[in-house]
């Protein structure tokens, strides 16, 4: 008991030192990057910073917490994410069930934050243990996008109601950019024929991508949040693969490939490419903006369905 009761002590030691230090780099930060007394706007992952900063333009400093390439569903914080959110003045969540350790992470901040999803009308999660559960994936149709966009415009304005007016007006041009980004999507996949008219993925994040451009999705396991394939789940998408006779077929940035690799070893399949779902690449990679990550996932399923070269 003795032995158990020193561990905890010495573990409880270790974070907040460990809190403490990352305060202390936080303040360092601040002083050899100061935001110029911007309020600071923290969100849970890349695409949401992304977003946040079209609305916000140069009156916000937007940051994420999980970096470029981050797996987000079982992002574990660090002490330094902690400092980072207490001395932020809005966080942004996706909501919908995403960020599962989102809850636990703000309870003993005393800082504002505001679910971007609210008000899209969620697809619910069909299969195996999360059947019934709203899938988180929504930004991965520019249509609810445009919401995202609405409720960020929104929070920005109470946050500094000094520029509410511009917030507007960067929300206005980048939904017109979303409208446009999502008639190039449904333009391209909508000319598939029927039989390449299937999106096979590892993960099923691509649910609202899917509905919006008329594919049929089929996926190995619903949520990131699963430490791997089980063989019923590859089985059944090889079955699905050889019935509906799909040309190709994909896995996500964030995930290993290696259970679809299963599925093209077992059905004459290609493997179609790497798709980006979770989280953007850093600047020198093929999608440092949102608007980026769409056009390159619908670049890369037609090019695989086709079997046209990217």
């Amino acid at each position: 008991m003795r032995a158990r009761r020193a561990w905890a002590t010495a573990v409880a030691v270790v974070l907040v030192a460990g809190l403490l230090a990352a305060c202390a780099a936080t303040d360092k930060r601040r002083e050899l990057a100061p935001d110029d007394g911007k309020p600071v706007v923290l969100t849970t992952f890349t695409v949401l910073a992304d977003i946040a900063r079209n609305v916000a333009g140069d009156h916000l400093a937007v940051e994420s917490i999980t970096k470029a390439g981050a797996e987000i569903h079982g992002y574990e914080p660090t002490p330094g994410d902690i400092a980072r959110a207490s001395d932020a003045d809005l966080i942004l969540d996706n909501g919908l069930g995403l960020e599962l350790w989102f809850a636990q992470f703000v309870e003993s901040l005393d800082v504002p934050h505001v679910v971007v999803s609210d008000g899209v009308e969620a697809m619910d999660i069909t299969e195996d243990a999360y059947a019934g559960k709203p899938n988180p994936h929504a930004w991965m149709s520019p249509v609810n996008v445009q919401a995202y966009v609405e409720n960020m415009v929104a929070a920005f304005s109470d946050l500094d109601p000094e520029h509410a007016a511009e917030f507007a007006a960067n929300g206005a041009a980048y939904q017109g950019e979303l409208y446009a980004i999502q008639d190039e999507l449904v333009t391209e996949l909508s000319a598939l024929p029927e039989n390449e008219r299937a999106l096979v993925t590892c993960e099923g994040a691509f649910s609202y991508l899917a509905r919006d451009a008329g594919l049929t999705e089929k996926y190995i396991w619903p949520v990131n949040a699963e430490q791997q394939a089980t063989p019923q789940q590859i089985v059944s998408a090889i079955e699905f693969v050889n019935a509906a006779d799909v040309p190709a077929v994909f896995c996500e940035s964030t995930v290993s490939a290696g259970p679809m690799r299963q599925v093209v070893d077992a059905t004459g399949a290609a493997f179609g490419g790497i798709l980006f779902v979770d989280s953007l690449s850093d600047a020198s990679g093929p999608v440092p903006t949102y608007l980026d990550l769409i056009r390159y996932d619908a670049d890369t399923i037609v090019a695989g369905l086709t079997g046209r070269a990217p």
